[in-house]
């Protein structure tokens, strides 16, 4: 056996807990500069709280250069954020999300969709689900009402996390960790309107309280937005179901705002128990 084998630079990162793929016996496709990125992604994901560059050169061994370089590159793409200090790195939710979109959140919507068609059926409204989508909210799905008159947000579109009715209760229902990384990616947009951490919390608070969020739109005059989450087996909002609300003034006698709430409710509650139940 010959003994002077070069030994390769760095060593992978201790991931206690998570199973390991053994390298293939292969490796004349090895990509150094990928595998170094993938070596501080599992690094932090072992870490909740996060690292310091130095913490991370001595746990990596490699230089402070190269590890200087990969971490600039994987913040710039959202997989890893800097804390407001500037010292300690950690995941963003950017894998989280990207594991949800496909098929989860296709199967998501398919899940949704018959169901919100029977809300705006009986509720003469329309509805959109929200969700999380690096920093803000993904308008994923809408339902127009069958009537001709209606108020409606499009999908695709992307809405804030800080004032909405969608964002407010996607933030409400999450654990303190998903929390504050979703304050930490959130950037504002364009319209937005400003509000005080202590007001956030007290609105949050609110909404876990009740269990939902009903109150007249930050964005358009004369629309109640009715907000509930469609929650995960954690007990974390998954998504939102949100009915921008709007009052007929015509002859023509619909489901009130009271009546209207409860077929949102009881959609939402359904949603959920079809997510929560085995597959």
């Amino acid at each position: 056996m010959p003994t002077n084998v070069p030994k390769p630079r760095g060593r992978r990162p201790k991931t206690s807990g998570v199973l390991d793929v053994l390298p293939s016996a292969d490796e004349r496709y090895r990509a150094p500069a990928l595998d170094k990125g993938l070596d501080i992604l599992e690094l932090l994901a072992a870490q909740p709280q996060g690292l310091t560059r130095a913490e991370i050169v001595k746990e990596m061994d490699r230089s402070a250069n190269e590890i200087y370089r990969m971490l600039e590159r994987l913040v710039a793409r959202q997989y890893v954020m800097r804390n407001p200090s500037g010292d300690r790195y950690a995941l963003s939710l950017k894998l989280f999300a990207l594991a949800h979109m496909h098929p989860p959140l296709s199967r998501l919507i398919n899940q949704a969709l018959p169901i919100m068609d029977e809300f705006a059926r009986k509720a003469e409204q329309s509805c959109h689900m929200g969700v999380y989508d690096r920093g803000n909210v993904l308008i994923s799905a809408q339902i127009n009402s069958p009537r001709g008159w209606s108020f409606s947000v499009q999908r695709g579109a992307r809405v804030s996390l800080l004032d909405t009715a969608s964002g407010h209760v996607l933030l409400a229902f999450c654990d303190p960790g998903s929390y504050q990384r979703m304050r930490s990616e959130h950037s504002p947009m364009d319209g937005e309107v400003p509000i005080s951490e202590s007001e956030l919390e007290r609105i949050l608070a609110q909404i876990r309280e009740c269990g939902y969020l009903e109150r007249e739109s930050s964005q358009t005059y004369g629309v109640v937005d009715i907000s509930y989450p469609i929650l995960g087996p954690d007990n974390a909002a998954l998504a939102t179901l949100t009915c921008p609300y709007i009052r007929n003034i015509d002859r023509h006698i619909g489901p009130d705002l009271t009546q209207v709430r409860a077929l949102l409710q009881s959609a939402a509650q359904t949603l959920s128990l079809t997510l929560d139940s085995p597959r």
